[in-house]
């Protein structure tokens, strides 16, 4: 029978154990997978590559292509979406964040929400225009959701430095942020900064590494300070997930993605 770990991080001392045990622990990250990893695929094959990888936690994407209904989730029907849910508990893979990208109003924000908590996550993660704040703030408490501001690349997201997010999240119970450590890499910000900034309000982390060429590599392989920023994320007592976006070698990645998790446990 296959142990349902959900890849949960157990973090002890020296460092982080991925997908084991521990019996020093002094806290307890959960690691998934960012299925945009696996985009070039139907979310069915998504599915089965996450097991693969060892992985049950993931974030999805609300674009993302069901093969069953030849459409994406967010155009499936409420039957449609409770078929694909019971598909994820079949694999016993849950659905933690939804990436959802961005909303024209409060019914287009609602029916975010609702796809989101009908796959059973707990977050949203988006990049909503300054004019919504209020609006899915609103929403998310209703919900009882929360909201995770994707910091995106600089010149393609108004949110790819730190304190955008901080004056989104500003009066916002619900709101936080996504912190994408390889696209503040990529805007020449310094990573560990940036974490410092938004300390106790990071939800989320996209976890991933570039070189200097800004391609991305494998953690720990590029430019990316990662035992700084474990330091770093330890010293904050973050207990939200971090999630495995593995954004080259598309299509073949599962091999890269386990490497990627092995790795992380021998950093000090």
């Amino acid at each position: 029978m296959r142990k349902i770990i959900y890849c949960c991080l157990p973090i002890i001392i020296i460092g982080i154990v991925c997908l084991g045990r521990s019996t020093a622990v002094t806290a307890t990250w959960k690691i998934g997978i960012a299925l945009y990893s696996f985009h070039l695929f139907p979310l069915e094959t998504a599915l089965q590559k996450s097991d693969s990888a060892g992985c049950y936690d993931v974030q999805g994407f609300a674009w993302h292509k069901v093969a069953k209904y030849d459409k994406p989730l967010d155009a499936l029907s409420s039957e449609e979406i409770r078929s694909v849910r019971k598909m994820l508990d079949a694999k016993g893979i849950k659905m933690t964040s939804l990436f959802v990208g961005n909303a024209d109003n409060a019914k287009g924000w609602t029916q975010r929400f609702l796809l989101a908590k009908q796959l059973g996550a707990q977050i949203i993660t988006c990049e909503p225009g300054k004019d919504q704040w209020n609006s899915i703030d609103s929403i998310a408490g209703r919900f009882h959701m929360r909201v995770a501001i994707h910091e995106h690349k600089k010149g393609e997201s108004i949110y790819w430095h730190p304190d955008s997010v901080l004056a989104a999240i500003k009066g916002h119970a619900q709101m936080g942020a996504c912190a994408d450590l390889g696209h503040w890499a990529r805007s020449g910000l310094d990573v560990v900064g940036c974490l410092k900034k938004l300390e106790g309000h990071i939800l989320e982390v996209h976890l991933k590494d570039i070189n200097d060429a800004g391609e991305d590599v494998n953690v720990g392989e590029g430019i990316i300070n990662y035992p700084a920023v474990i330091r770093e994320l330890k010293r904050q007592q973050f207990r939200g997930r971090i999630y495995v976006e593995y954004e080259h070698d598309f299509e073949n990645n599962v091999p890269g993605i386990k490497s990627e998790m092995a790795n992380l446990g021998r950093m000090k």
